[in-house]
C-alpha cells in the first residue's frame, strides 16, 4: 500500500488547543520557575527575560487566565460532542478518552509482550498511555486554577477560608506545577518523540494525520473498525506541505529543548527552591 496514504488523527480544533496549551504551559513554567528560584542567579535571569519578578508574576496571572478559559472552552466542546441519544455508548465508546476495561487489558498484554509472554495488544484510537496523558493534564489544570486564583486574590479568599488554607494552596500550587513540569518534560516528551516508533518526532499532532501504515502498526483495531464501518475514506488526509513540516519541526524541537532546559536547571537549583 502506498506510503503517501494518510488518515486524519486530530482535527484542526484539537491542534489549535494543543498549540495554545503548549505555549501557555511553557510560559507558565518559565515565569513560575523564575519566581520560585528568584533567590538564585538562574531564577533572576529567567525572571529577567519577562521583565523582572513583578512583570513575570503579572504575565503568569494573565496567561493562567487564558489557560482557565481554554479549559472551560474544552469542557464545553466535550459536552457538545456527546451523543445524548446514546450517552453511555458515546462517553465510553472507542472514540472516547474515558479509561475502560480494555485499557487495563491492553496494559496487561503490553507487560506480557515486553517479557516475551504474549503478543502486543491491538490498540484502538486512543492507547492507554494517551488517555493517561490527557487526564494528567485534565485534573491538574483545575487544581492549578483554583489554588492560583486564591493566591492572586488572598483577601477575597480569606473572606471564606482560614489563613492557613492559603499556605496549603501555595504548597499545592507549586507541588502540582513541579509535578506537571517533570511529567511533561520527561514522560510526555519521551513517549511522544524519543521512543523508537516516534523518533525523531511524533508529527501527528502537528500534521493532524498519520501514514496509514503507521496507523495499522500502532492502532490496528482503530483501522479495522474504520474499515468495518466504511469510514476509512472519510478520514483520508493530505500530507503536510514541506514548508509546514519545517516550521513544526523547528517549533517542536525548540519547545522540547526549552522544556529540557527548565527541567535540568530546575533540578540543579532545587535545593534553593522557594516553597
Amino acid at each position: 500500500m502506498s506510503q503517501t496514504i494518510r488518515i486524519r488523527r486530530f482535527s484542526r480544533l484539537d491542534r489549535v488547543f494543543h498549540l495554545v496549551l503548549m505555549l501557555t504551559f511553557l510560559t507558565q513554567s518559565a515565569t513560575g520557575f523564575g519566581r520560585m528560584f528568584i533567590n538564585t542567579p538562574w531564577g533572576k535571569t529567567l525572571a529577567g527575560i519577562f521583565g523582572g519578578y513583578e512583570t513575570a508574576a503579572l504575565i503568569h496571572h494573565w496567561v493562567g487566565g487564558v489557560m482557565i478559559a481554554g479549559f472551560l472552552a474544552h469542557c464545553l466542546i466535550l459536552l457538545f460532542k456527546i451523543d445524548w441519544r446514546h450517552p453511555l455508548r458515546s462517553v465510553f465508546g472507542p472514540d472516547s478518552l474515558i479509561p475502560n476495561l480494555h485499557d487495563a487489558r491492553h496494559l496487561r498484554q503490553r507487560i506480557l509482550w515486553f517479557f516475551g509472554l504474549g503478543s502486543p495488544p491491538k490498540l484502538e484510537r486512543w492507547a492507554y498511555w494517551e488517555k493517561f496523558d490527557y487526564w494528567a493534564v485534565f485534573w491538574g489544570l483545575p487544581l492549578l486554577a483554583i489554588t492560583g486564583v486564591f493566591l492572586i486574590y488572598p483577601m477575597w479568599a480569606s473572606s471564606f477560608l482560614p489563613g492557613w488554607a492559603l499556605n496549603i494552596a501555595a504548597l499545592l500550587h507549586r507541588a502540582e506545577a513541579v509535578l506537571a513540569v517533570s511529567y511533561i518534560f520527561i514522560v510526555h516528551f519521551f513517549i511522544g518523540h524519543v521512543r523508537p516508533s516516534s523518533f525523531p518526532m511524533n508529527q501527528a499532532m502537528f500534521a493532524g494525520s498519520v501514514p496509514l501504515e503507521e496507523a495499522i502498526e500502532e492502532k490496528p483495531a482503530w483501522v479495522e473498525r474504520l474499515r468495518r464501518e466504511g469510514k476509512l475514506e472519510e478520514v483520508a488526509a493530505r500530507p503536510p506541505a514541506l514548508w509546514y513540516k519545517v516550521v513544526y519541526f523547528v517549533f517542536g524541537y525548540s519547545a522540547l529543548l526549552f522544556g529540557v532546559y527548565l527541567l535540568v536547571f530546575g533540578i540543579i537549583y532545587s535545593p534553593s527552591m522557594r516553597w
